[in-house]
């Protein structure tokens, strides 16, 4: 098909979730590098410019065709698409003061047609730290926020426009409406795609990657393995599909029981249990950096199952590697060509790699968002204990037990106190790994962190205190290893809030509950948990969720029970700025 829209990557993030909207809403859309040529585009009826992590005054930044704002399809540039447009057309841009990170509110001040059915005051979502300072001449200033004072623009004549914010993300509320006004009012589309009835085409495509050889899988019980690992028993037969789930000792609280119970209803025959806690306990030990974490599980995956497969002579030829990759696992880990390295997942490290260069990875999900796999679970008639559950990381509790090599006290900030605990973060499409701003007493709401941590460059995430046995101002960083005791703390206090939070009604009212053991403590209670409730839909962006005085309540009294912990936090962060896990 030709595309009507095509999204230009400039190494934003949420290039694809653009496309996938913009094919949501009925539009076929392709993404294609952001300096494709005029001539290449001529064919669109609309252009959008992704968002990027680079600064367009760079020099090194990513670019455009200049004649792509003059051939003919109208132009939409979204966050450094908009910084993109008024650079090339002698607007001037200008690092902000600070970032801009989750929730903002737009002030619209001359709707247009771009922002045509919006009420003058709507919440959308920012991740940016530059900003336009003066549109080019022509363009009229179509809204603003607190801080960003060109949040929107646009030229009616020459059909282009720029938003500061990101209409694709579902936290801005009326983001869709925007995409509709350019696809349909502006653009001129018509709708020519129905995403309906992929599990045929899915399965075809399996058939073909396969070419008449086996598949195995290395299932987790999650989602996103389960989901691939039926797609190919449906394509290939249960004869031809081999699943293994690698118990790494990295797990929740009888996981392995579970996951056997499931695949066993889902008409699996060849289905094996491989005990590998002690290997990866051992490469784990004394290891505190959460790349360094991420690699060594996926090394210690690749390594598994080189020993799996040899025992079991699965390297004949015969056989390939299934994989249950989903589309934010690959942009998260730099998965577009100017993309910027968040984290690097268990599934994409250099084994992995290896496998994809010798032509033995099949990944049917590499498309598609969390929501989509699960509507695609369903259609396979995958039952909804499984569906319904949180997404849970492929490196297991390994990243949710952060780790420390020395002894450090908190630190006293005007807001609150910094504790000296690096977390991951995503900001202004970049990776960051910086501290955590921790937060006197409960309640406060997200909104306040997110313009904390927005006023602070050292932090990424903001926590409140919920309980401690200590005040917060003795609470120091302990020495702490990823250790038996220690994940044995986390799947205890773990098991606690999985069971509340059902017992409750919690769970079904958020997307994804991590609970994070922190090395935050005194020495007879060594450790802290953390609580990061979120809502979601595709993990791409992500809201700190509260829930009821009285669950919290029920949560603290019982996790300030398990041997060692001393204290417990809720982390207030959205996403952006911080990610949904801490590692």
């Amino acid at each position: 098909m030709t595309p009507q829209i095509t999204v230009l990557d400039a190494g934003g993030q949420y290039t694809h979730l653009i496309a996938r909207k913009v094919r949501e809403l009925g539009v076929y859309a392709e993404v294609q590098p952001s300096e494709t040529s005029a001539a290449e585009l001529a064919g669109c009826k609309g252009i959008v410019i992704s968002g990027g992590p680079a600064s367009v005054y760079e020099p090194a930044s990513p670019r455009i065709d200049p004649e792509a704002l003059t051939a003919g399809p109208a132009v939409l540039g979204i966050c450094y698409g908009q910084q993109l447009i008024a650079h090339l057309l002698g607007g001037s841009v200008r690092k902000g003061e600070k970032g801009e990170y989750g929730l903002a509110k737009l002030h619209v001040t001359q709707p247009g047609a771009l922002l045509d059915g919006l009420d003058d005051f709507e919440q959308i979502w920012m991740n940016h730290r530059d900003l336009v300072e003066t549109p080019p001449l022509g363009f009229a200033v179509l809204g603003s926020t607190e801080t960003c004072a060109v949040a929107a623009i646009g030229d009616d004549a020459r059909r282009i426009y720029g938003v500061q914010f990101h209409p694709e993300v579902v936290h801005t509320r009326r983001g869709v409406q925007v995409l509709k006004n350019f696809l349909f009012e502006i653009c001129g589309c018509e709708k020519d795609w129905n995403p309906t009835g992929q599990v045929e085409e899915i399965e075809e495509q399996i058939r073909r990657a396969a070419a008449g050889r086996n598949i195995f899988f290395f299932v987790s019980g999650g989602v996103d393995s389960t989901v691939a690992y039926t797609l190919c028993l449906q394509a290939l037969g249960p004869e031809r599909v081999y699943g293994i789930y690698v118990d790494t000792g990295l797990m929740r609280e009888g996981e392995t029981e579970f996951v056997q119970r499931i695949f066993t209803g889902l008409g699996a025959k060849a289905f094996h249990v491989e005990s590998a806690a002690g290997q990866f306990l051992e490469a784990l030990t004394d290891v505190t950096d959460p790349e360094e974490k991420r690699h060594i599980v996926g090394e210690e995956f690749v390594q598994v199952q080189e020993r799996v497969l040899e025992t079991e002579h699965f390297l004949d030829g015969n056989w390939i590697l299934g994989q249950g990759t989903i589309y934010p696992d690959t942009i998260e880990s730099g998965g577009t060509a100017k993309a910027d390295l968040i984290k690097t997942h268990h599934n994409r490290v250099a084994g992995i790699q290896r496998l994809i260069e010798s032509n033995r990875l099949v990944e049917p999900l590499t498309s598609f968002y969390k929501d989509e796999v699960r509507a695609l679970g369903r259609q396979l008639g995958i039952p909804d204990e499984l569906l319904e559950r949180h997404p849970f990381p492929g490196p297991g509790l390994a990243i949710r037990c952060l780790c420390s090599t020395v002894s450090l006290p908190v630190k006293r900030a005007d807001s609150g106190w910094i504790l000296p605990i690096l977390s991951v973060g995503v900001q202004g499409d970049s990776r960051s790994y910086r501290h955590v701003l921790a937060l006197e007493d409960f309640p406060i709401e997200p909104e306040t962190a997110t313009h904390l941590i927005n006023r602070l460059s050292t932090v990424n995430r903001a926590v409140v205190r919920v309980a401690s046995r200590a005040p917060l101002a003795q609470l120091e960083v302990l020495p702490a290893h990823l250790t038996k005791e220690r994940l044995a703390r986390l799947r205890a206090a773990d098991a606690i809030v999985r069971r509340l939070s059902q017992e409750s009604g919690f769970e079904r009212e958020v997307w994804q509950f991590p609970v994070v053991l922190i090395p935050l403590g005194v020495a007879a209670h060594p450790d802290s948990v953390v609580l990061r409730p979120v809502h979601s839909v595709d993990g791409m962006t992500a809201q700190s969720i509260r829930m009821s005085a009285e669950l919290l309540d029920r949560l603290t009294a019982e996790l300030l029970t398990v041997a060692g912990v001393g204290a417990v936090f809720y982390d207030l962060t959205h996403k952006p700025p911080g990610t949904i896990e801490w590692e």
